[in-house]
């Protein structure tokens, strides 16, 4: 019963730290391990221990699902090289690097520094897509750090499941078991996810009742991780693929009513996950220390050297990989006659500034703690694995370190760097797709009136509207999105229904066209659709 005390509460506490987040427009995240540290140091606080399952099989499975469904693919395939590069050779740089200073600094075995320095190799999808989800950041860096975080986790896991043979069983592997490995866990995982994603799609399309729908779309992340994991695949990996496949054919695959009544349940799903993890992390540093057998401090030194090495690490890996880039792009630039030598450099600029935020997104978060909770109590000749506590503390004081300095710093920097996309911007950009649907809307009833296909008192009136949205649109530059859904109003007709369905039909396929052909980024499409599933939900049951 204490437990489940204890996620109440947690729920409670997360509700009253994201409103204050909200108002201080600070990222939540952070906010809540702060509140964490601060309940758990509080008396009479019961101890918390997080167990492996907890966090690897309940939480994790749909932060990353919803994840990988916001991560537009066209934004995904621009990106895919600087993702390699990060997901793959970050990677194992970053692990080869703080198992070397781990063994210098703290003194641990090398097997054990190995453990550490793979378990925090990798920068964690749930933390970066918290704190960047309200950042407005280019559609390009978003889906650069996003990707990173959903894909470097392979990797991770693989240098993490060989460290831990090597601490645990002290045997030798071979390069091409190695490989193996490597090939199950990443490939596997890929492959597990696309069958999985193809399945959900073939049954999603057929069902029409929101219920099963919504029962089937939270079902999915659990049954993905699971049949990945009992195949020896990354579940990790199978639930982000899954999340990317589902995600691009979402519009196709469910009605408005449907489609609205997911968003809204995946919000409060993501919600009360989110805030109980940041939280449990939070609770868990204090308890930690007070296990902790030695009563020298030191730890905190070493584990401000460890998320420092994390930094620099990152950021000379980012800053060299994007010069390369540059100087590409720039070469390529300087063969068209088109280009100048001064709009080379404004695009170096540029790169510069988006190379400054990308190297500060290096939040650690969930998926290490996962993976630290999951290191084996003893050796394989049963003795107890000595070290663990102090990795396991080591592990959580990075990532709360990392969760607070970054995660408070990293909206100020991008306001710095001057790469957010500016609320005018948005505005115009949602503008621009207004006034296309509208002019495609307006196409569609000349089309009717020329066919004979609906009255004429019908087809004049809905002519009306979008010739005056599209009349003050032209006019006004700029001008803040109206909600689609006010702007005709309310008929009892079920003629009158039905035309505005295929209009609103119309008007969904020229946005995704839109977005197809880049005039429109992904969150301008999103935020648009929903306002054409607002109006056609309230038409009502045909």
């Amino acid at each position: 019963m204490r437990g489940v005390e204890t996620v109440l509460f947690l729920v409670v506490v997360a509700t009253v730290v994201a409103a204050f987040a909200r108002r201080l427009r600070v990222p939540a995240p952070s906010l809540l391990v702060v509140a964490g540290i601060i309940v758990g140091v509080l008396p009479g606080v019961p101890t918390i221990q997080v167990t492996p399952e907890v966090v690897s099989l309940v939480v994790l499975p749909p932060l990353l699902y919803a994840a990988g469904e916001e991560l537009p693919w066209r934004d995904l395939r621009a990106v895919w090289k600087p993702v390699t590069a990060l997901a793959v050779g970050l990677v194992f740089v970053t692990a080869a690097v703080v198992a070397a200073l781990v063994v210098a600094l703290v003194g641990l075995p090398v097997g054990m520094a190995m453990v550490l320095g793979t378990t925090l190799a990798s920068t964690d999808p749930v933390a970066v897509t918290a704190l960047g989800r309200k950042l407005s950041l280019p559609p390009r860096v978003q889906a650069l750090v996003q990707a990173e975080s959903l894909f470097n986790d392979a990797t991770s896991l693989l240098l993490f499941r060989i460290a831990v043979s090597l601490a645990v069983a002290t045997g030798a592997l071979s390069a091409g078991h190695i490989a193996l490995q490597f090939l199950l866990l990443a490939g596997g995982g890929a492959v597990v996810g696309i069958v999985m994603a193809l399945g959900v799609m073939a049954i999603r399309r057929h069902t029409e009742d929101p219920v099963l729908d919504t029962v089937t779309a939270l079902v999915t992340p659990y049954a993905t991780y699971v049949l990945a994991e009992s195949f020896g695949a990354s579940g990790v990996t199978a639930v982000v693929v899954a999340g990317v496949v589902v995600g691009t054919s979402t519009p196709r695959l469910t009605n408005a009513r449907i489609r609205l009544q997911l968003g809204a349940v995946w919000q409060t799903v993501v919600f009360l996950l989110e805030s109980v993890v940041f939280a449990l992390i939070g609770l868990e540093l204090p308890t930690l220390i007070r296990n902790l057998s030695s009563s020298d401090s030191v730890w905190v030194l070493q584990a401000l050297a460890i998320t420092a090495a994390l930094i620099v690490i990152r950021a000379l890996w980012v800053f060299p990989q994007a010069a390369w880039r540059r100087r590409r792009a720039t070469r390529r630039a300087a063969r068209r006659a088109s280009t100048t030598k001064r709009e080379a450099g404004q695009a170096g600029g540029e790169d510069w500034r988006t190379s400054v935020v990308v190297s500060w997104t290096g939040a650690r978060g969930v998926v290490p703690l996962a993976a630290a909770l999951s290191i084996p109590l003893t050796t394989s000749s049963g003795a107890p694995l000595e070290d663990r506590d102090l990795v396991l503390l080591l592990t959580i004081a990075v990532i709360v370190i990392t969760l607070i300095v970054q995660g408070f710093t990293l909206a100020p920097l991008v306001r710095w760097a001057g790469i957010a996309i500016a609320p005018a911007d948005v505005r115009h950009e949602e503008s621009v797709a207004l006034l296309h649907t509208a002019r495609a809307g307006l196409e569609h009833l000349e089309e009717l009136a020329d066919l004979e296909l609906a009255s004429d008192v019908m087809l004049e009136q809905l002519r009306a509207v979008l010739r005056s949205r599209i009349d003050r649109l032209e006019a006004e530059d700029g001008i803040a999105a109206e909600t689609v859904e006010s702007a005709m109003g309310p008929s009892s007709s079920e003629s009158y229904r039905r035309l505005r369905r295929e209009l609103l039909d119309v008007q969904s396929g020229e946005l995704a066209r839109l977005y197809d052909t880049g005039m429109i980024s992904e969150s301008t499409r999103r935020r648009l659709q929903r306002g054409l599933d607002l109006e056609e939900a309230s038409l009502g049951d045909e």
